[in-house]
Formats: structure tokens, sequence, C-alpha cells
């Protein structure tokens, strides 16, 4: 099945939003606030930005919720043959790059750019975090 997804073209460059992995560390909101509004609808106004201020606040993404393709170019991208972990302060695993995460009942799932996984136990959405690490008030 099909992750869900929503677009946002600017006519160059496409912005894909997958809700499932946001941790709402709102990294979008407060790089650009006059692109990111949550409580509006659509919530994601691609043209209040130029193509080079997305590209940069969306490879800021810590959980990969946000990504993007250029219009005209395939929009799955090729595998990169690199992965970095990162391990943030108080918060998730990064793991950046293509990655295929295997469940406990052998299902497998490929995962892009960015995956955030739960380091404090409490994620409702395990093994990926939720953002549930601060209201737990995770510290390690």
């Amino acid at each position: 099945m099909k992750e869900a997804q929503a677009e946002y073209s600017n006519g160059e460059l496409t912005v894909v939003w997958k809700p499932k992995l946001c941790i709402h560390a709102e990294e979008c909101v407060n790089a650009l606030p006059q692109v990111y509004k949550p409580d509006e609808r659509p919530w994601i106004n691609v043209e209040n930005a130029s193509t080079d201020q997305l590209i940069n606040q969306i490879k800021k993404c810590p959980s990969g919720a946000l990504s993007y393709y250029m219009n005209g170019e395939k929009d799955d991208a090729s595998e990169t043959s690199s992965t970095k972990v990162e391990i943030l302060e108080n918060g998730p695993l990064l793991v950046h790059g293509t990655l295929k995460v295997l469940d406990k009942d052998g299902t497998s799932e490929k995962r892009e750019d960015v995956t955030a996984f739960c380091r404090c136990g409490a994620s409702a959405n395990k093994p990926y975090c939720d953002g549930t690490h601060t209201k737990v008030g995770f510290k390690g």
C-alpha cells in the first residue's frame, strides 16, 4: 500500500509531504513561515518562496516528511550510495539515505532521504519517531 502524501508545485519544483513521517519539529514553519502555515488549507504555499529557498529548507527537514523533485525529472530519485546516522540530542536517531526497514513480521518498507527512529521508547509509531520524546522529557 502506498503511503499517503500530498504534493505542492510552483511550476519548477514539487514539494512532497508525507504526513506519517512528520515529527512536528516545526523546522519548516520556523524557516519559512510564509510557506508553511499549519492552521491554513492548503498548509503549504510554495509560491511564497523561491525554489532555492524551498530546497534549502527541505534539506533540513529532520524526519524526511518533506522532500522534493524538480518538475520534468523522475520523482523516484536514484538511490544514494552513502548513509549517514545522526543522533539528535534529546531526540530521535536520524538515518540519512535510502534504506530498507524490516518489520518484526517480515514486511519491508523502503525509506528515502531522512528517517527518524525513536530513541525514547514512547513513540506510538515505532520504530519511527512521532515527537513524543518532547512530551515525556526524554534526555539522551
